[in-house]
């Protein structure tokens, strides 16, 4: 498994992975229950910058209403949040 210090563009993703779960109102287990993992292994996405597989990162950015472009794109998302 990859940490986020591997994976330049994914230092938020377990924080916003987190805080989308939380406004949703989501228990942890719901969430991997509906992702098709362990509520353990999603702990340590959330926690520990764990960074999933590929399938399971893309069920939590639909899942969670996440922009993908803010993790596979980071540049466009640093210009545009300079433009602001």
């Amino acid at each position: 498994m990859a940490k986020v210090e591997d994976c330049p563009g994914f230092e938020t993703f377990g924080a916003d992975v987190k805080a989308a779960r939380e406004a949703k109102r989501l228990a942890r287990k719901t969430l991997a229950e509906m992702v098709g993992i362990e509520w353990r292994y999603l702990a340590n996405i959330e926690n520990q910058g764990a960074i999933p597989s590929l399938p399971v990162m893309i069920q939590l950015i639909k899942v969670c209403g996440l922009p993908v472009e803010r993790y596979f794109n980071p540049e466009i998302m640093r210009e545009e949040s300079e433009l602001l």
